[in-house]
Order: C-alpha cells, then structure tokens, then sequence
C-alpha cells in the first residue's frame, strides 16, 4: 500500500507537530515554510504550566490536555534521538501581595492540581522567605503557591527537535513560499511554491496567523487575528536559574527562567498590529514594568535581546483554535488559532491531527474539530 502524500504549510509548534506525527507513521511529508519573520512559536515564553492559568470551559480542558501530553512527547523524541529540547520541570509558582487573593487563586488550582494528578504534581503554600529561597528577585512582600509539576521548554529548541526527527523519519523540509493551493481531483491537491510544485493527497495548513491568508484564497474564511507579543530575555550571570520556577501574577504576565542565567520577561498582548514585527519603546517599558514590579531584583539584569512573535488569536466566542478538517474541502486541514497557548497544546493537537489524518483513532479533544 502506497503511503499517504501530505504537504503541511508551516513549520511552528502545530506544523512541526503534524510532521512529526505523520512520518513517525511512515506517511510521506513535505513540510513547506518561507521562514518569515513574526513566527509566534520561535518567541514564546515556554511555559507549560496549564493548572495556573485564567482560562476555563472547553479551551482550560484542552489546554490541560496538552500539558498531561508533555511525559508521551519527551519520549517519543527521546526514542527519535532527541534528548534535549530545553524541557525541564521546575514548577510554576503563583504570586501576589494579597494573601486573600492569592488563597482565591489556590482553591481553582488545587483543584486542577488534583484533577491531572501526576504529572501537576503537587500544590504547596510558599511564605515570603521561602519564596525568594525559590526565586531570590522576587519582591519581599510576594508570597505564592508553588505547583511542582510545571515545567518550561524552549519553543525554538522543541520546534527544531520535531523537525529533525520528521526529516529522520524521512519528511522533507523545504524552505519555500506559497503562492497557490489547488484541489485536483476527489481529494487529491497541488501546492504551488515560488519554485516548484507538489502534489499530494491532502495538506494541513498550520501557518500560524497566516492561516487565514492561505485559506482565503480558497473562499474559506477563519476567524483567527494575529496579535503581536514582545519578549525581552535578560541575563543574570552567575545565577543558577535553571532551577527557578517559573512565576505567574494574578494577570497576564510571566517570568520564565532558564538556564545558565537567561530570564525571560513579558509579554505584551497587542491586537490590530497586523504583521509588523518590531520591538517598541512603549511595549518594552511595558514588560519592564510588569517584571519589575513582580521581581525589583531583576533591575540590574542584563538584557541580552528582545522577540516578538504574532499569535494567531481564535475569534470564536470559547477561544478554541481550529484543528481539524475544513469541512467543505475533502482532504484539507486546518491546525491554528492556539493564542498564548501554542507550545502547552500544539503538540497534542499536531498528533490528534496526524492520527486522524491516517485512519487512527484520536483523542477526544474539545478542539479537534472542524
């Protein structure tokens, strides 16, 4: 039996993912990408903490899906030949001034806690002192509740690691613009690049916020929007931040540790930016201040650079992204709209698809739909 041609349209988290999941099954895989700047998994934080979240409904369940999914990736790499995509299970600690609110916040994530289990490990009360033991530039006033199961990766490094191991799975990996997308025949398609062609019997358009773009040559619209995120990474020389938790406010920003002194900072949630890719002044003041204000002892760092990635944001009224097939389209298919949480739930949902793709059952994922 001949294998299944399939073309997947970009190479972040959801695209790298579907590669990955389709030529570890022996499919036939190009993966088409023109490495244009913006692309939201290579500036991520890397957070992979779903229980501390503010989300709920279908899009929390999804999104905890995809953290229980971390120990069943790690492997599948591992027994890929890759071993070190910058995972590592720190912790996640939640922070606040107000105790009061910060007791609020633990009854929602002690519950989750309970509900993942293992792998959200456990739930722990930190008083100042033990806090800044945890993350020495942590306010004085802080205190937190520390969830031993979180973990950080970095998105550049996974993203890479699931590329490497498709291509040695035998995917081809082509560094290319597409120009057009054709159905020719039953389910049959032909994608054309600006050099060459490639016909195929289904493609997977996962092209971040440029997914609609894609589709809109089809007469098929998306509601996904970009929305720009600008990062700072800050050094600390000396510090051995590789065993720092990750910290989350009660809002939207986030302190990511990593290795050998680097710190990540951030990030601004800009709508209607369209494409533009800058770092800018009132942005970076803004992630500035909101670290800061969580963690003064980070004032002397060193910044090393700035990022700035453009989520694709979903419109639909639950935030759920798309993932699945287009359903007017036979053989076409749509991984996007993941938001803040690409590198937690693109994993899962770039397997769920490949699965599905080639006739194996998938798991019962809210987002995994048409």
């Amino acid at each position: 039996m001949t294998s299944p041609r399939i073309v997947v349209i970009g190479s972040g988290i959801a695209g790298a993912s579907v590669a990955f999941g389709l030529a570890a099954r022996s499919a036939a895989v190009t993966l088409i990408d023109d490495a244009m700047s913006g692309q939201a998994t290579a500036a991520g934080a890397g957070i992979i903490a779903p229980w501390v979240s503010s989300s709920d409904g279908a899009y929390y369940e999804t999104y905890a899906a995809g953290g229980a999914f971390y120990p069943e990736l790690l492997s599948r790499l591992s027994a890929s030949g890759i071993t070190d995509v910058g995972y590592r299970r720190t912790g996640a600690i939640v922070v606040d001034r107000d105790p009061s609110r910060l007791a609020e916040a633990a009854v929602l994530v002690r519950e989750r806690a309970a509900a993942a289990g293992a792998v959200a490990g456990e739930v722990t009360e930190l008083d100042p002192t033990r806090l800044r033991r945890a993350c020495p530039p942590i306010d004085p006033e802080m205190s937190g509740l520390l969830i031993t199961g979180g973990g950080r990766v970095d998105g550049r490094m996974l993203r890479d690691g699931l590329l490497t191991a498709a291509a040695g799975s035998g995917a081809e990996l082509v560094r290319d613009s597409v120009v057009g997308l054709t159905a020719s025949g039953g389910s049959s398609w032909s994608v054309a690049t600006a050099s060459a062609r490639v016909d195929c019997d289904a493609v997977v358009v996962a092209a971040g916020a440029r997914s609609p773009e894609i589709l809109g040559r089809l007469g098929h619209r998306v509601a996904i929007a970009g929305q720009r995120g600008q990062l700072i990474h800050l050094s600390l020389p000396g510090a051995n931040t590789g065993t720092w938790p990750t910290v989350h406010p009660l809002g939207h920003h986030y302190i990511t540790p990593f290795d050998s002194g680097r710190i990540v900072i951030g990030a601004t949630r800009e709508d209607g930016t369209g494409f533009d890719v800058r770092p800018t002044a009132a942005g970076l003041r803004q992630v500035l201040d909101d670290a800061l204000a969580i963690a003064p002892g980070l004032a002397e760092a060193t910044v090393l650079e700035t990022r700035v990635g453009i989520r694709p944001m979903s419109q639909r009224d639950n935030r759920l992204p798309f993932a699945g097939r287009i359903t007017d389209a036979s053989g076409l298919w749509l991984a996007s709209g993941f938001g803040a949480g690409g590198l937690t739930m693109g994993p899962l949902i770039g397997d769920a698809i490949a699965r599905d793709i080639l006739g194996e059952p998938a798991p019962e994922i809210a987002a995994l739909q048409p």
